[in-house]
Parts: C-alpha cells; structure tokens; sequence
C-alpha cells in the first residue's frame, strides 16, 4: 500500500512538473524564445515651423504589451517633450494626435533602440485646421444657389454643394490649392487660393457658374481669378539672337495663360488658328479670338504703352494673320472685352514692333489679352509668332533691354525706375526652384509649364540674364551661375532675379534655400531691397546656416556650403533676413549672383526655394 501510495505521489508530481514546462514553452514561444526586454520611446514633437507642440497625445499600439489594455501613454510637455515607459523591445506603432493638426504614425522596430534601450522619434505635425468654403450660385438663374457642383482640390479631397449652393472642404494645412468647380452643363471653374486668402485658417471662394462668355470660355468670374502679369517684359522663343537675353533658358512666356491652339517654337510663343477636323467647319469671327493668351496688369503712367514683337508663319499679303488685343475693364457696370484699335493684319517672317497705346487704362488693373481671329470657315493655318510682350513709356525696339532711367547705385543692371514703379507686388509667398519635370532643350517647354503649379521661382519671379545664362533642371534646384573667367565685379551682377511685395507683419522674414558646389571656390550673391523712391538697400542675412558664410565687398555675401540634394531638402544653407524696417511699404527685391574673385572657374548659387512670412 505505501508504495502503492508513492508512485500515485510520484506520478502526480510528475504531471505537474510536466505542465509547468508546458506553461514555460508555450511562454518562450510567443515571446521567440526568450524573456521580452523593455525600454522607452522618448523624442521632441515640433510643428512645421519646428516649434515645440505641447499637448500631443502620443499612444502606442498594444502588441507585445502588458503594462495598460490599449498600451502605454504620454503628452508632450511645454516643450514638446514625451517619454513613452515600459515599451517592449520590437515593432509597434506609434501615433501622435492633437486638434488641428494632423495626425502622424511612425512605425519603431527593434533596431531603433539603443544599447541603453531607449528609442528616439521626433515627428513634425502639420497645421491643418485651415478651411476652404464659399458659396456657388448660378449666373443665368439671377444669382440663384446652384446645387450639386463637385468642389475639389484634389481625387481625394472633394464635395458637393448643398441646397443652399455653399461648400467647405476642412482639416487642411496652410498652403496654396486649385480649387477645381464642376457640374454638368455649366462649364468649369477653376479659382487659385494661396497662403494670403486664409484670414484665421479660412479663405472664403464664391463664384458663379453659367456666366456671360468675355472671352472665349472665359466668364468674369474665370477673369477675376486671371494670372496677373507682374512684370513688363515676356519674351519667347529659343532664337538666341542677343545672348543671354534671348537664350532658351531664359525665356519663359509660354508660363502664361495660353488659351486655343499655340505651341513654343524656336522663333517665339506662337498663336494659330484651331485646326481640327471639327475646327474647320468654325464660322469666320472677327470679334472673339479662337486663339490667345491672357493676364491681369495694372497699367500706370511707367508703362501704359504696351509693345508686340511679332512675325508670322503660312501667311502672305493675300492671307495675313489676323490679330489684335483686347482689354477687360472689369470695374465695369457691364464688363465687355473691348478691342484696342482695329483688328490688324500682318503677313511677313520678319520681326516687327507693333504699339498699342493702354494710356485710357491708367490707374486700373485690368485684363489684357492678344490673339488671333479666325478670318474665313475651313482649313487655316495662319500663326502669329509673339516674341517679346514688353511695358514702358515708349515703343521698345530690336532685341534691347527695356527703355527708361537707370536706378542709381544699380549701373550695369538694366533696372530702370519706371520697372521699380510698376512691377506689381506679388501675392505668392512659397517659392520652388525645384522643376517637376527634368531634361533639356528638346522637352523644356513641358518642364516650363510644369512650373506653373508649383509656384515656381521663374514663373512667379523676373529673371535678368545680363552676361549668364542659368542652368534650368539641375536635381538640386534652379540654378544661377557666373562666367568661367576672371571678370570679377561685386557690383554688378551676373544674374539676378527680382520681385516685389507688400511688406508687412507676417510677410517680413524672407528665407532662401541654397547651396553650391565648391568646397574652395565661395559664391558671391547679393539681397538687394529697392523702395519705390529708387533708393536701395544690400542686405545682410539675420542669421544663415552655411558651412561657411561671411560678409564680402559691397553688401555681397560669400559663401561655402555643398550639403543638400533632391534627396536631403534638410541639407541645404538657410539665408534669413528681416524686412521689418519695410513694413508699410512696397519693395523690390533682388537675389543676384557675382563673380567675387579670380578663380577660373564658374560659381553657382542653387535656389531651392523662397519663402515670404
């Protein structure tokens, strides 16, 4: 009996040695075979100006941990600082959630941890409580709400519009957007809205659908919204005729608004004649042009008189193009597109400088357009050639800079106070050099169209090639340069760019991106402010973050910095400088390149970006 009782004893042990191992390997298998470790997840949490965000909720998803049900929690401090305790060593997700902005995930392995078990994330969260909303009422219905129109910025980001014709579209960051109206039978719209519209994160966009044709598809409501045509010169073309100001490289009208059948050619931006199988059977019409191209001015008494330099292709005495302009004035009780003049003619492949006096404009913004008329029903081919659209005082002649007083302190830049004047200030403030579609001469006027939807730096800024053509499609940004040799000057540029602004709180910090490529050889630039009285003023960088940086002769800065890429937009140097003693006022201001000593060799300045705040 007693041993009887010992094997029952024995063997009733043994089954429970047996389940604790079974307990134990089971453990090890879920946990790979060994005990789990743990550590934490700390890091800073900052916004898109990378400023600390207090009050992010920052959760970890469960997987692997026991500390809480849903795993463990922090909030950033003041500072934006969180600490995330007990965080088992392996992949988890990490999200961190505030109002307004938006929400971020960021996945941590186990690899990210330290030997000191500690794992560093320090997301950026983008502001984005901002707001667009309008209303859309029906112009041939007397102003009625119009129903059902799809309101996007984006395939993914749309609406519709209610009963009472309003829209919003939310949570977005601030930032420019095309904002896209559509709806069967009515033809579409579409409304820019940059950074400036938004007043308190909302930016407020009613149109009206079903309106009156100005121009050909073009309603008041589509000419309210019209680039505007900052600067008094546009030139097209490839023709180098008087290097560098008429190399490829540096003519960019086909970044306008073109409207019909055009095409940029070697001898300019050209206009013709639709000519489709459907196109032909067009009646003649003389008064609204089948082609054209468009634009918002404000003419004033510095450039009031508007020059064309133009030519035509497959046309002959016999059979001229037939062009003219047009101007909207659309202050107007009743806004029409009125002709300038007659409607002309010209037939012949020599260049020709055509005047049209805007004088009765003066002291108005308004809409301008140059076009072709389709003069007879059938196959047309005739083409008018624009190769230069230029404002001034006078009729501007050959292949010359524009005409008028030279701005002091500024001998060699082809600056003139009538330009400083009437150059219109910009509303943009975000600025790319950054070109979508890369290449060369044989696809450059994709890439210069491209441009358009970026805010590119040369569609929305002038470009002054006085003795250097730029290098276009660089990967790390556009890019100015100066000669190979020894023509060393700290006053005159090589190149320059220039626009104007409204300066003002929140607009008087501008920052530029940049770099080059030399680790011994420092690019000289300038940041030249010039008031509307014609004085200027070099400045210097509040601060920068170049490898090397110093001030140089003549308000130049020389410079030394060859991080930065496509790859590395963090890399780049900034250059920030403070235009608040400008606020209140209009000034020019101008980035421009110089070669500051003898070295053989060009100098570059890459312009990854530009921004106004």
């Amino acid at each position: 009996m007693k041993q009887a009782k010992k094997l029952k004893v024995f063997g009733l042990m043994t089954m429970l040695i047996s389940m604790v191992f079974m307990v134990s390997s089971c453990s090890d298998d879920d946990t790979g075979g060994g005990a789990l470790s743990y550590g934490k997840v700390t890091g800073v949490v900052t916004d898109d100006l990378s400023s600390p965000l207090e009050g992010v909720t920052v959760l970890v998803d469960g997987s692997g941990i026991t500390a809480t049900p849903d795993g463990p929690q922090a909030t950033t401090n003041s500072q934006g600082v969180y600490t995330l305790e007990n965080i088992s060593i392996g992949t988890h997700i990490i999200t961190f959630t505030k109002a307004d902005y938006q929400t971020v995930s960021v996945t941590v392995v186990a690899g990210k941890f330290n030997e000191e078990q500690v794992a560093e994330v320090s997301p950026k969260m983008e502001y984005a409580a901002a707001k667009i909303k309008g209303k859309v009422t029906d112009a041939g219905k007397g102003s009625a709400p119009l129903e059902g129109v799809t309101v996007s910025i984006s395939s993914t980001q749309t609406t519709t519009t209610g009963s009472d014709g309003t829209f919003e579209i939310g949570n977005l960051p601030l930032a420019d957007y095309t904002v896209t109206f559509t709806k069967d039978g009515y033809a579409s719209i579409v409304k820019k809205v940059v950074m400036a519209d938004f007043v308190d994160g909302i930016a407020t966009t009613d149109v009206r659908m079903g309106g009156t044709e100005i121009l050909r598809g073009l309603t008041i409501d589509d000419l309210k919204a019209a680039e505007k045509w900052y600067y008094n010169e546009y030139r097209g073309g490839r023709n180098a005729e008087s290097y560098p100001h008429w190399d490829w490289a540096c003519n960019y009208m086909c970044t306008m608004d073109f409207r019909g059948d055009w095409e940029e050619q070697n001898e300019g931006t050209t206009l013709r004649i639709r000519n489709s199988e459907d196109d032909r059977k067009n009646p003649a019409d003389l008064e609204m042009f089948d082609s054209f191209v468009f634009g918002s001015k404000l003419i004033t008494e510095d450039n009031y008189m508007m020059t064309l330099q133009i030519r035509t292709h497959s046309a002959d005495e016999a059979a001229p193009a037939y062009y003219g302009v047009q101007v909207v004035d659309l202050t107007a009780a009743d806004p029409k597109a009125e002709m300038v003049g007659d409607v002309r003619t010209y037939a012949s492949e020599n260049y020709t400088s055509v005047p049209v006096d805007l004088s009765k404009y003066i002291g108005k913004e308004v809409i301008i357009a140059i076009g072709t008329f389709r003069a007879q029903t059938g196959d047309y081919w005739k083409q008018l050639v624009l190769r230069r659209i230029a404002f001034a005082k006078e009729v501007v002649e050959g292949w010359g800079w524009l005409p008028g007083t030279a701005v002091e302190e500024l001998d060699g830049w082809k600056m003139t106070q009538e330009m400083v004047r009437s150059t219109m200030p910009q509303v943009k403030s975000q600025f790319t050099g950054m070109s979508p579609i890369g290449g060369g001469r044989d696809n450059y006027v994709d890439a210069y169209r491209a441009w358009r939807e970026v805010d590119h730096v040369c569609a929305e800024w002038s470009y002054m090639p006085l003795s250097k053509d730029p290098e276009v499609f660089p990967s790390e940004g556009y890019l100015i340069k100066t000669r190979g040799g020894n023509n060393v000057s700290t006053t005159v540029p090589e190149s320059y760019f220039y626009a104007k602004f409204s300066i003002a709180s929140g607009r008087n910090k501008m920052t530029l991106k940049t770099r080059n490529f030399s680790g011994t050889n420092a690019t000289f630039f300038k940041v030249t402010a010039i008031r509307m009285d014609g004085t200027l003023m070099h400045l210097a960088p509040a601060s920068n973050t170049a490898q090397f940086a110093e001030a140089a002769a003549d308000g130049c800065w020389k410079f030394i910095h060859e991080a930065g890429g496509k790859g590395d937009p963090e890399g780049y140097a900034d250059f920030v400088y403070d235009l608040s003693q400008f606020n209140g006022e209009d000034v020019m201001l101008t980035i421009g390149i110089f070669k500051g000593e003898e070295n053989g060799d060009e100098n570059k300045l890459v312009l990854r970006s530009i921004t106004m705040e």
